[in-house]
């Protein structure tokens, strides 16, 4: 039987999941380290979490500090059932993050860079195996890494003002944290292949028309457009029944690798597991009552 990806195992108990709009009416910052930062909301926006990147010295790159806490972040949110929705962003302008710490890397031997690039392509693996829906929100310059973080996401948001690009081979490298792969499934091979070749950097609008954004929005003064927009879209999934989206997700994630047939039974398996949830039972009833359901993820 198909389940959620690693966060159906290995989870350590956490608190009861509880209905959007339930607690407080503040923002709250739960935990983090010195490079990334977590914020879980409370009151109505309650479920959706965001993932801060704050190395501002650095432009976000993807130096070992960063990673790690990266790593550590992502195994809390994996495995609580509160979570809903989780958004990547920046805290530093101009820039969600510039790709790989070409410092940090020159230190290292070809053994220590072998290791390393593994560990990000492992890292940004956790970040697609989340089981609720992540959304990246692309303020500035995603290169590089930077862009395979996106593409790790399930959904991106891009200011018009955004820069994203694979710019490894202008450094005489190649995607090596999931960009050859993940590139191609978003906007077909064609299209990936001229931008890794070419190593080009490509704004909002154009990534919105190749596919490999889903919204452009214009930046407003404050820098934060892609942001706002990504909340937005946040709040629209977060009523939504979870155990569902996940299923949904998985589906989707699981089938787009496999035959038709093959995704077809893929999809009854995730079906079958939400039969007899609760949510599914709320769902129905909401239905015939003409009122709202209240999802609780069970």
């Amino acid at each position: 039987m198909l389940r959620l990806g690693r966060a159906a195992s290995g989870c350590r108990a956490l608190a009861a999941p509880h209905p959007p709009g339930a607690g407080g009416h503040s923002k709250r910052a739960s935990s983090g380290g010195k490079e990334i930062l977590l914020n879980v909301h409370d009151g109505e926006s309650s479920g959706i979490a965001e993932i801060l990147m704050n190395r501002a010295h650095a432009r976000n790159s993807l130096g070992r500090v960063l990673v790690n806490e990266l790593f550590r972040v992502l195994e809390s949110l994996r495995c609580d059932e509160r979570i809903r929705v989780v958004v990547f962003k920046s805290e530093v302008k101009g820039v969600f993050c510039a790709g790989a710490d070409l410092k940090e890397r020159a230190q290292m031997n070809d053994a220590e860079v072998g290791h390393f690039v593994h560990r990000l392509r492992s890292l940004m693996d956790e970040i697609a195996a989340l089981p609720m829906p992540t959304i990246a929100a692309i303020e500035g310059y995603a290169l590089g890494g930077g862009l395979e973080l996106a593409l790790a996401c399930d959904l991106r948001i891009a200011a018009s003002s955004a820069k994203m690009g694979l710019i490894e081979t202008t450094r005489g490298l190649l995607p090596g944290a999931g960009g050859t792969q993940r590139l191609p499934r978003c906007i077909g091979i064609g299209l990936a292949k001229e931008l890794i070749f070419t190593g080009r950097q490509i704004n909002g609008q154009q990534a919105l028309s190749i596919g490999l954004v889903n919204h452009t929005v214009p930046q407003n003064d404050e820098g934060d457009a892609a942001y706002q927009r990504a909340l937005t879209l946040a709040k629209e999934i977060l009523p939504q029944a979870p155990i569902a989206v996940k299923m949904g997700k998985l589906a989707i994630n699981r089938g787009i690798e496999v035959d038709i047939a093959s995704g077809m039974a893929i999809e009854g398996m995730c079906y079958a597991q939400n039969i007899p949830t609760r949510d599914r039972q709320e769902g129905m009833a909401a239905f015939r009552e003409k009122r709202p359901p209240q999802f609780t993820g069970e």
